[in-house]
């Protein structure tokens, strides 16, 4: 996923939520992300619209308080009409039945389904030429 993001494959959206994650992370990852020319990216605010919709997540038992920053990636993905939002958490966002939940009030605030997916799922593969 790394190298089709570098082949300008992908507009990364981010946000001062994505900022504060990236303090964790492995220093090969805080390297590519500094690496990224701007036209690559985009950088998202926080908005009312996206905390309240963070918040009704919690609200409806999507998720627990303390998935807060999960819920408000999820919000501005959703807002901002991410085509996925790609993450390693398996708990709180790549997970069937919390899709489930934040979809559902996606619909029901008017907004789209929000492809949620893992890393590997954007790994290309070539044609080895057999047929399934």
């Amino acid at each position: 996923m790394f190298k089709r993001i570098k082949e300008g494959e992908f507009i990364i959206l981010y946000s001062t939520v994505t900022q504060d994650e990236l303090e964790n992370a492995p220093e090969k990852v805080k390297e590519f992300v500094k690496s990224l020319r701007a036209d690559m990216t985009e950088f998202i605010d926080i908005t009312d619209e996206a905390v309240d919709l963070a918040t009704e997540y919690i609200k409806e038992k999507v998720v627990g308080q303390t998935s807060y920053a999960d819920c408000l990636h999820i919000a501005l993905a959703t807002i901002n009409r991410a085509d996925f939002l790609v993450s390693w958490n398996f708990k709180h966002i790549v997970n069937i039945e919390r899709i489930r939940g934040y979809n559902s009030i996606n619909i029901k605030n008017g907004y789209k389904q929000l492809e949620i997916r893992s890393p590997r799922e954007f790994e290309k593969y070539e044609d080895d030429g057999e047929n399934i």
